[in-house]
């Protein structure tokens, strides 16, 4: 697969808890260099980023991260307050306790609550699959696909693991509506990217694969940016 081609599906992520603006600025220079998707930055940085990158980049951030046990009203404000920020996307982490004790309809309701928040931003779902059974994973992709939300994502990658080959299958088995599928977290090598991709993720979060790309030398470095 063109690199391209996968570098066109990573959303370029830093997330961890010391990241300073010196690394987030480099992080959008290599993003709009290669032209990934997006960046996933905190959002105590993205007003800044916003500002430093114009309109080059799209900026994604995180809500309820990342453990998705924030209020509802909590996740709506920050939704408000990222977006108010210049926040492109969202991606919001569901409450997975009420995933087991199966109250879906809230679920559902707070999904719909967010987007609505999202000011016709894109907003992906994150329900953090590596805590879930399949029976759990197959009843969400039911429940985000009938809200109003673009994607389903695997996972934050702060839990116990990442995305695997089996949820993106599953993801893509059961998602109906034009929903979208992110797979996300421990996602390491370019044969990772391309098999998550022929799968069907169109999103892929991970700060490593373009690390390897231009190790390898092998991106189009001066291909034009896509305009939104």
């Amino acid at each position: 697969m063109d690199v391209n081609k996968i570098l066109s599906c990573v959303d370029h992520t830093l997330l961890s808890q010391g990241a300073t603006f010196d690394e987030i600025k480099a992080l959008c220079d290599d993003a709009i260099k290669y032209n990934t998707a997006t960046v996933c930055i905190p959002p105590s940085f993205v007003k800044a980023a916003k500002e430093y990158v114009r309109d080059e980049l799209r900026i994604c951030t995180v809500v309820g991260f990342p453990n998705g046990y924030n209020t509802t009203q909590t996740k709506c404000f920050e939704t408000s307050d990222a977006v108010k920020n210049g926040a492109d996307e969202i991606d919001m982490v569901i409450n997975i306790g009420y995933v087991k004790e199966k109250q879906f309809s809230k679920i559902l309701d707070e999904i719909n609550s967010v987007k609505k928040s999202c000011e016709g931003k894109t907003l992906k779902v994150i329900i953090e699959t590596c805590l879930l059974t399949d029976d759990e994973k197959i009843e969400l992709c039911k429940v985000v696909s009938n809200s109003n939300a673009d994607f389903i994502k695997t996972s934050t990658g702060f839990s116990s693991g990442g995305a695997t080959k089996h949820d993106i299958e599953l993801f893509s088995k059961y998602v109906y509506g034009g929903l979208k599928i992110k797979a996300a977290g421990g996602i390491s090598s370019l044969q990772d990217a391309e098999d998550f991709i022929n799968l069907g993720a169109s999103r892929l979060g991970t700060s490593k694969v373009l690390k390897i790309i231009k190790d390898k030398g092998e991106a189009n470095e001066h291909c034009e940016n896509t305009s939104y």
